[in-house]
């Protein structure tokens, strides 16, 4: 994996400006713990963190290549898993190669094809490429958007980094937010090419930018197309295992310890049980990791969207397969620790709003940073195969909003209720909600001779894949990244995501369930209780003990009414959401005061300047 940034400048001399780079560069440390490197030329610097992978002795960045031309630099984050025939490829193309690492090959794959290397690319990558001869900067995202990338344009040229923490290092970058960054945050909508931070914009997925002296261009080079699907149940069924099997056999390589996510649902097990069987090809063991919290599975209680505890499924999947597992037990004082969740916000750079959610997830992947370097997670099937028990609600599929707000107050609570009334007037966020929605369906292609209900699922599904799993993938990133760890995800392969998009919903649920498509694809590798269990979302807690906490965090708040993020958040709302009488035992009823206490902790730690 690895963190990047950066400064193309063409009015200045960037040589001089060593120590910006450095500190833009160390800002990345949590994503590259192995190695650092940095280069700098008169109009561009680059700035590598390096978490080492393939090769490792031989990956170390940035990677120079000299031209007859003149000089071409490379600073990757990410992993392109058919490296192996690109480099074949180019060897036969006259190219020849110093390492071993998929760095190299991505570097000579732009010598050879230019910024058509994308094209050719299969896996989660994020890069930069700093071409002399042509004045030019090249950055490049991966189809899905699997691995972040932001920039930051100047009069004279831009900033980019893995991460907005990067770029705000740069004096030349303000640390304002604006109303469309606090809709984002509240609107629980990401939309393509844009970032939090004002004045900043992300590399839109599957995209490439130039940055020259005539300015920043833009262009697509992948995006979800409607196509026809002629295959037949059997055979759609067959080349979904057959694009897995191909999937997590490539996303396995590594020259570092990797393991699997598993929590018990359908799409984690799918991932182990197929990686346990690659991995037991050469007579390797998978290991596997699950979260779980103090006396949760126990005393566990079901509600609307978790009927069931996670951890006796892990379990039984774990023995089914054979895997080295191990739980991570979450308890309730580091849960609710302030310190953690500080760490959390500083490697979303925004407060984020998941509260303990995103907090578990750290407290995860940290742990099983100890024993591993790579982790495979199910992220993203919901979204490829339709999982999400609203994608059958009639009430959603008739709604002209995002599928997954419709029912998300009554879910997992609403948190807008935090602001102040002039801030929610000024951010108008169901005016923003509606023309944001209208800009997402403009561009979606409807299938010649489609039903209107079949035009409907197509339209929740891309919004699914274009959307909502940018939320979540940000979410799994920054998170993971956070403790050193890479998530790969298979499910955001884009074959995967093209050939399951374009099948028909009657044949994504052929059997009366969600992801009929995966649960047949995967029958022969599960046992039957997890094939026919009930789709069920991450776990959050259900301890007293980490409600209590929060009460208390949040009457030190009130102590200090002259906390400037009372400009934005309401003192009476908190006062009166922290009484003992106010109920907290639920993720839907704590979800605005965790929002509350993460705006604070976030506005201690950036210092910003709101802009309404």
């Amino acid at each position: 994996m690895c963190g990047i940034a950066g400064w193309v400048s063409f009015e200045r001399d960037l040589r001089r400006e060593q120590a910006t780079l450095d500190a833009m560069t160390d800002t990345m440390a949590a994503r590259g713990p192995d190695e650092r490197g940095t280069w700098a030329d008169e109009h561009a610097a680059l700035g590598h963190r390096r978490l080492a992978i393939i090769d490792l002795p031989g990956g170390r960045q940035p990677m120079t290549a000299e031209t007859p031309r003149g000089k071409v630099v490379m600073v990757y984050s990410g992993e392109a898993y058919n490296f192996v025939e690109l480099r074949e490829e180019l060897r036969a193309r006259g190219h020849h190669f110093t390492t071993k690492s998929d760095t190299e090959v991505v570097l000579r794959g732009y010598l050879e094809w230019g910024e058509a290397v994308a094209d050719r690319l299969n896996g989660m990558y994020a890069f930069a490429i700093w071409d002399a001869a042509e004045r030019k900067l090249v950055l490049i995202r991966d189809r899905m958007g699997v691995k972040p990338l932001y920039y930051y344009p100047t009069a004279d040229g831009a900033l980019f980094g893995s991460e907005p923490k990067a770029i705000l290092a740069n004096p030349l970058a303000k640390h304002v937010v604006g109303a469309d960054g606090l809709r984002e945050l509240f609107a629980f909508v990401k939309t393509p090419g844009d970032a939090f931070w004002q004045g900043m914009r992300e590399v839109k997925a599957g995209s490439v930018v130039t940055v020259t002296p005539n300015g920043i261009c833009e262009h697509v080079y992948w995006r979800l197309r409607t196509q026809e699907h002629t295959d037949d149940q059997a055979t759609t069924v067959a080349r979904v295992r057959e694009l897995l099997d191909d999937i997590v056999r490539r996303q396995l390589i590594s020259d570092v310890p990797r393991c699997t996510l598993l929590s018990g649902g359908l799409d984690s097990s799918a991932m182990t049980a197929i990686a346990a069987r690659h991995l037991g090809e050469s007579g390797e063991v998978v290991r596997s990791f699950s979260v779980d919290f103090e006396g949760r599975t126990d005393g566990f209680v079901a509600d609307k969207i978790r009927p069931d505890a996670d951890t006796p499924f892990a379990h039984e999947v774990a023995r089914w397969v054979r895997s080295d597992h191990q739980d991570i037990v979450v308890d309730a004082a580091h849960h609710a620790d302030p310190a953690i969740r500080g760490h959390v916000l500083r490697a979303r750079d925004m407060p984020a709003g998941n509260g303990d959610i995103d907090t578990s997830l750290y407290l995860l992947f940290r742990e099983i940073r100890r024993h591993s370097t790579v982790a495979i997670s199910g992220e993203s099937a919901d979204e490829v195969f339709g999982g999400y028990l609203w994608f059958s609600d009639p009430v959603v599929q008739q709604a002209d909003t995002f599928p997954w707000l419709v029912h998300w107050a009554e879910y997992f609570g609403d948190d807008t209720q935090v602001l102040t009334p002039a801030a929610r007037k000024a951010l108008d966020l169901d005016g923003y909600l509606r023309d944001n929605y209208a800009g997402a369906v403009a561009g979606i292609e409807r299938l010649d001779g489609e039903s209107e209900f079949e035009w409907r699922q197509r339209k929740i599904s891309h919004l699914h894949l274009t959307r909502w799993v940018r939320v979540l993938l940000d979410r799994k990133d920054r998170t993971s990244m956070a403790t050193g760890l890479e998530v790969r995800v298979p499910f955001c392969d884009h074959r995967l995501v093209e050939y399951v998009y374009n099948a028909p919903w009657s044949l994504k649920t052929f059997d009366g369930k969600e992801k009929s498509l995966l649960r047949a694809a995967t029958a022969d590798l599960l046992p039957q209780s997890v094939l026919q269990r009930k789709k069920a979302p991450y776990p959050s807690t259900q301890d007293p003990s980490y409600a209590a906490a929060l009460r208390v965090e949040a009457r030190d708040l009130l102590a200090n009414p002259s906390h400037r993020v009372f400009d934005l958040l309401s003192y009476s709302w908190l006062k009166n959401c922290v009484s003992e009488q106010a109920p907290l035992a639920t993720l839907a009823s704590r979800a605005a005061l965790e929002r509350a206490l993460d705006l604070a902790l976030w506005w201690d730690m950036y210092s910003p300047e709101v802009a309404l």
